[in-house]
């Protein structure tokens, strides 16, 4: 049955949009989450408003939504969100309490990232991409190259699907667009605005940029409308999130990879393997966009062996005679 929000859970959405601009997919994550919340409510007896709940039925809550099957983490996602909600009444419409508050999700596994070893990730990128040789068909040779551009740009600056969509082929700000990432060729990097409309520049290796400059090359046959967006449909359109990740997949089935490759799979490989190149957690951290280190801290667990090198040779108790 559809639900309907509460004024109050609307105009808590319309914060998070306006206010603390979060992206129009978290937005909906959180309303779907709510949704659940309410819809959870209106079963009881009589039904009750979300407003009203207390932690004996969040408990219970929670412990529903175990029993349809969600894992720890889908849990744990949404009492976060409800709480979030409920932290907001509080602070501007008088609410007394948090309901969630001391509620906690089953104990999460230790989940670490999925991410290719070095020697897959130069088979996948080094790969032929379909008709790149045949030179039958101009258009599908345009779009292997821009494949390329895509996948060598993700691995090299361990961008976000959003945040490569976003990118313009320059910056712009014009009445009816303002450009919310770009690309700067001759400078070697690429700003993009990431989770919390936080913007972030890094550095496009030197494949990268040769494989952006080849599909440069075709990119004009490729514009009609809008003349902005550096990834460009068959239609002209900016490249949607989809078609990337169909892209890649098949790509990746092509050249023989073990396992389901995406986008974040190319993020995640970037991530570990400068951890493994570099140890500077910081460093990592900031190339990625973290707005915390604890998320960056799990690519530590893919290489303790890097670590306990750098312990060896820092700690004054640890050194090496």
């Amino acid at each position: 049955m559809p639900v309907t929000l509460s004024p109050s859970a609307e105009r808590y959405l319309a914060n998070l949009a306006e206010q603390r601009k979060l992206s129009g997919h978290t937005v909906t994550a959180y309303r779907r989450e709510l949704e659940t919340l309410l819809g959870l409510a209106s079963n009881e007896a009589p039904p009750l408003a979300i407003e009203a709940l207390r932690s004996p039925q969040i408990r219970r809550y929670a412990a529903k939504l175990h029993a349809r099957g969600l894992g720890p983490r889908s849990i744990a996602r949404a009492l976060s969100a409800w709480r979030g909600y409920y932290t907001w009444l509080a602070r501007y419409e008088d609410a007394t309490d948090n309901p969630v508050a001391d509620v906690h999700a089953p104990k999460l596994g230790k989940r670490l990232p999925k991410a290719l070893s070095e020697d897959l990730t130069m088979r996948l990128l080094d790969a032929p991409h379909q008709n790149e040789n045949a030179g039958a068909n101009a258009e599908a040779d345009r779009f292997a190259r821009r494949d390329a551009a895509i996948f060598e740009l993700f691995y090299s600056s361990g961008l976000r699907l959003s945040e490569l969509v976003g990118l313009d082929i320059a910056y712009a700000k014009e009445p009816c667009h303002a450009s919310s990432g770009w690309i700067d060729l001759v400078g070697g990097e690429v700003t993009v605005t990431g989770k919390g409309n936080k913007r972030r520049t890094v550095p496009v290796g030197s494949k990268a940029r040769d494989a952006i400059t080849q599909w440069l090359a075709e990119r004009d046959a490729c514009v009609k409308a809008d003349p902005h967006p550096l990834f460009l449909s068959a239609r002209g359109a900016r490249l949607s999130g989809r078609t990337i990740q169909s892209r890649l997949k098949a790509h990746a089935q092509r050249a023989g990879m073990p396992a389901h490759v995406h986008p974040h799979v190319l993020r995640h490989s970037f991530a570990s393997h400068m951890l493994q190149a570099t140890g500077d957690l910081r460093a990592v951290q900031e190339l990625l966009g973290h707005a915390s280190i604890a998320a960056t801290q799990v690519y530590t667990s893919l290489d303790f062996k890097r670590l306990a090198e750098v312990y060896d040779a820092a700690h004054p108790r640890a050194r090496r005679k």
